[in-house]
């Protein structure tokens, strides 16, 4: 069984090693969307895979370290794509969250990254 808990954080950043003509070189803002998918079997007594609110906890203080700052000054983001962020979240979750199995994180609603740990 899997099961996805998201969660939004308002984040500035800007990627140092684009072009200086990518619009990205430049200092942008985004709504980003983070999903944990936790992946494993269903508790018989709990009836759960992971408690909602167990997640939430896990993930708060790091939800906390990124939501209204600007994603290069936070140490391992210096050069925060989409795809960064989702390592970095995994390497900090995954101690605290066994079941894990992916981090998805949206830059737009279109276009995120999403990593298995690998």
């Amino acid at each position: 069984m899997r099961i996805t808990q998201a969660f939004n954080f308002e984040a500035a950043h800007r990627l140092p090693n684009v072009p200086q003509t990518h619009k990205c070189f430049r200092m942008h803002g985004h709504s980003y969307r983070v999903e944990l998918v936790l992946d494993g079997p269903v508790d018989p007594v709990t009836g759960f895979v992971a408690d909602f609110f167990d997640v939430e906890a896990a993930f708060a203080p790091l939800l906390k370290q990124l939501d209204h700052y600007c994603l290069n000054e936070i140490e391992g983001l210096e050069n925060p794509t989409a795809e960064h962020i989702a390592i970095w979240i995994w390497q900090r979750a995954k101690p605290l969250l066994d079941a894990l199995a992916v981090v998805r994180v949206f830059e737009t609603p279109m276009s995120w990254a999403e990593y298995e740990g690998r």
